[in-house]
């Protein structure tokens, strides 16, 4: 997978301000709203909102994967946020997120949303990707923590 066409230079905030999950979900469809990947922001976002309800995102390990199919998503890209404090994301091990990586695909994607969240997730699971990731300053040390 060729995470840096996913995941480019303007699809990344190194400081969230947003202080609870809705706020800095707001946040990361912005960047992908600005990039030209999302046309309707509140069409997508009641997306991703919704499939938060099925289930939190909130994996554990301080990281949050909200995802979302819309027709309100030109094509499949990721925005990649860090919250320095931490928010309560409902994640399954009851600890703050710090690392959200919010995917977007078009509804007419097969199964590329679930090869994202396999990808990313795999590689998160190791405590150096995660600590490379905290510390990154730019996109080329996001990137290359995978």
């Amino acid at each position: 997978m060729e995470i840096e066409k996913l995941l480019t230079p303007n699809r990344i905030l190194f400081d969230l301000k947003g202080g609870n999950k809705e706020e800095v979900i707001d946040e990361l469809i912005e960047l992908l709203y600005k990039d030209g990947v999302v046309t309707d922001k509140k069409k997508y976002k009641s997306a991703v909102m919704k499939r938060e309800e099925q289930f939190s995102t909130g994996i554990g390990y301080g990281i949050g994967i909200p995802h979302a199919k819309s027709d309100a998503v030109s094509t499949a890209a990721i925005a990649f946020g860090i919250s320095k404090d931490g928010i309560d994301f409902d994640s399954m091990d009851e600890k703050q997120v710090n690392l959200i990586f919010l995917i977007a695909v078009p509804n007419k994607s097969d199964d590329t949303h679930l090869k994202i969240l396999s990808f990313i997730s795999r590689r998160l699971m190791h405590s150096e990707v995660r600590e490379k990731l905290m510390k990154a300053k730019n996109h080329e040390d996001v990137i290359s923590s995978f």
